[in-house]
């Protein structure tokens, strides 16, 4: 069987020991980088190697062009992803210790390069260590694989085609963030507040509950009204720089409700060009 969206605490167990499931550990703190590599040496699920947001799923900042966390070139991931020892027929599991928040832009990383086979943990770190799972400290690591790319472009949106759908409204627009960030009350991260225009809210810690994602029929009747009739493909999350709006699209997923898109430029990105409009509240047509 293969996990593709979230996979439970208690399947994972049963699988630690087999060598064709590879677990990465996610763990990260925007404001104290280096706090996720610390938790990680100290203890972490049997196993698993560690991913830092900033340094392995993340490529490197361009001032006053890119996002606070731009993609990563293809092959400098894929060298990355080569390094865990993940290859095609690797079942991934990811995890983190924020609700799955930094683990589903991993997860999100690998479906773009052509890589199903992935899971976020669901609970993630808390749960495994509420149930007195198993687990270690130190670094650790997994024979080399050969990981190969196939990019699925069509996930992706870029800030011109954003820019274009605030005239054409050819698709749905949301932003992930907290409602008080979209509505530009409470900038925590960027130096300019406020949204895309047109774009629609939907804070990505709706989709749980206690840590845990809502099983998946809550989920498509929370983004049943959102969504409307439109096809998965006519969705295009964003959020500060690409990390929890693709919580997002793993809740949609979830809940069979297709696989959307992701602007992962972002709000960071977004505000680099002081000629592309902003707004403060939600009169954008829908």
């Amino acid at each position: 069987m293969s996990y593709t969206t979230i996979i439970s605490t208690a399947d994972l167990a049963d699988h630690l020991d087999d060598p064709q499931w590879a677990v990465v550990d996610c763990r990260f703190s925007l404001q104290e980088p280096e706090l996720g590599r610390r938790a990680y040496e100290e203890a972490h699920i049997p196993g698993a190697v560690y991913a830092h947001l900033n340094e392995d799923l993340s490529g490197p900042i361009e001032p006053g062009k890119t996002s606070r966390h731009p993609l990563p070139e293809v092959a400098a991931f894929v060298e990355t992803v080569s390094g865990w020892g993940i290859d095609a027929e690797t079942q991934v599991v990811v995890y983190d210790d924020w609700g799955g928040a930094i683990a589903a832009r991993l997860w999100w990383m690998l479906r773009w390069l052509g890589h199903e086979h992935v899971a976020v943990l669901d609970g993630g770190w808390p749960a495994w260590t509420g149930e007195d799972r198993p687990s270690r400290g130190g670094v650790e690591s997994r024979p080399r694989a050969e990981f190969v790319a196939r990019p699925r472009p069509e996930l992706l949106a870029d800030a011109e085609e954003v820019a274009r759908n605030i005239e054409s409204g050819e698709f749905l627009l949301v932003d992930a963030r907290a409602p008080e960030r979209y509505y530009g009350m409470n900038e925590t991260h960027d130096p300019i507040a406020g949204h895309i225009p047109r774009a629609r809210n939907y804070f990505y810690a709706q989709n749980l509950h206690e840590g845990r994602f809502l099983p998946a029929e809550e989920l498509k009747r929370l983004y049943g009204p959102l969504i409307g009739a439109r096809p998965s493909q006519q969705v295009v999350f964003y959020c500060g720089s690409g990390v929890t709006a693709t919580h997002n699209a793993l809740a949609m997923l979830y809940a069979g409700m297709g696989e959307s898109r992701i602007y992962p430029g972002s709000w960071s990105e977004w505000i680099t060009d002081n000629t592309r409009p902003i707004a403060t509240q939600e009169d954008d047509p829908a």
